[in-house]
């Protein structure tokens, strides 16, 4: 069988898939994190292999005595810079999945599964925060989205810093009162914000469960002056980086889709995309800004299919399948949680 492998890996989640050319999907399957910049590119790998046995496993494809895919996509958090693509590029081959190897940055993957159009910019806040554009004529902007020391603010760490920090303050007295206060350290079966700093700093709790504050505070963003502060920042920022792709694109007299994703980007309220859209159509009035509906996955495997010359109907079966696979996992995710 003519094979796609697609892979989406971010700060927190990998997803992979294999489908095969009419658009079936033999597998899918879910990891934890890939970031090339917190494992380093032998760690990633070792996340991708261990996720592509369990996917040829659950495919039923039994022993590979070759390639397992045609064209194989990985499109991975971290994979920012040339060196850092080409780098990963190579040692993909070197294990020789696929005989063809595509690695570029994840937020292709979620432009892709945003548009058909086959242009246009993308900005995923998740775990982190970046941005993408590509312009009919094959211009791109990409940013070096290398969190504070490149400008970075968003994503899941910073929201959840910041929670931490209004709440500490509050405590002390240097600042409002705020319902994060009493929100965060209930998170982490605590009643005092100031435990919840000790025990971070005590590497207690590692640095890494910041981001499971995000969703506090979107939780108190509509009855907290506070907490709706931080979104009304993160909404400021996605902004910048929508706006600051299609400017340097060329494109604020044209109609770009602007699609944006990642788990904050899906959970905050219609109001905060509402404010997000507003500001971008300030700067190119017939943007049309989305959420995407399917995830970065269905993304990484359309690009594969597109790359074999797919037909439509393809391509509308994968998008239906992965769907549904990521929406059964999710949901049995939560049951066994």
């Amino acid at each position: 069988m003519t094979l796609v492998l697609a892979v989406d890996g971010g700060g927190s989640k990998t997803d992979l898939a294999l489908l095969d050319s009419d658009g079936c999907l033999l597998s899918f399957v879910r990891g934890g994190g890939s970031h090339v910049d917190y494992l380093g590119v032998d760690g990633c790998i070792e996340v991708l292999q261990g996720l592509l046995a369990d996917a040829i496993g659950r495919a039923g494809l039994g022993p590979q005595d070759g390639p397992v895919a045609s064209t194989a996509y990985f499109l991975l958090a971290g994979a920012d810079s040339d060196e850092q693509r080409s780098t990963l590029r190579a040692a993909l081959e070197q294990r020789q999945w696929s005989r063809r190897v595509v690695v570029d940055n994840d937020t292709l993957a979620l432009l892709r599964s945003g548009t058909d159009r086959g242009w246009g910019v993308a900005v995923v806040c998740g775990a982190g925060i970046n941005g993408f554009g590509l312009a009919p004529d094959g211009r791109e902007v990409r940013f070096l989205a290398l969190g504070p020391i490149s400008g970075d603010w968003g994503g899941g760490e910073h929201v959840g810093l910041a929670a931490l920090g209004a709440a500490a303050r509050a405590a002390e007295g240097r600042g409002p009162h705020t319902v994060l206060e009493t929100a965060v350290p209930t998170h982490f079966g605590m009643t005092d914000p100031l435990d919840v700093s000790r025990s971070f700093r005590d590497r207690r709790l590692p640095i890494d469960r910041l981001r499971e504050l995000a969703p506090v505070v979107i939780a108190a963003a509509d009855q907290d002056p506070i907490a709706a502060g931080i979104i009304g920042r993160l909404a400021d920022e996605v902004t910048g980086f929508a706006t600051a792709a299609v400017d340097r694109l060329e494109l604020t007299g044209g109609d770009p889709d602007v699609v944006l994703g990642g788990g904050l980007l899906r959970s905050v309220a219609p109001d905060v995309i509402g404010t997000i859209a507003r500001g971008i159509r300030e700067v190119a009035p017939n943007a049309r800004v989305l959420v995407a509906a399917s995830e970065p996955i269905v993304g990484a495997a359309l690009l594969g299919l597109d790359d074999l010359d797919a037909q439509p109907d393809a391509k509308a079966r994968t998008r239906a399948e992965l769907d549904a696979a990521v929406l059964a996992h999710e949901r049995a995710a939560v049951t066994s949680g």
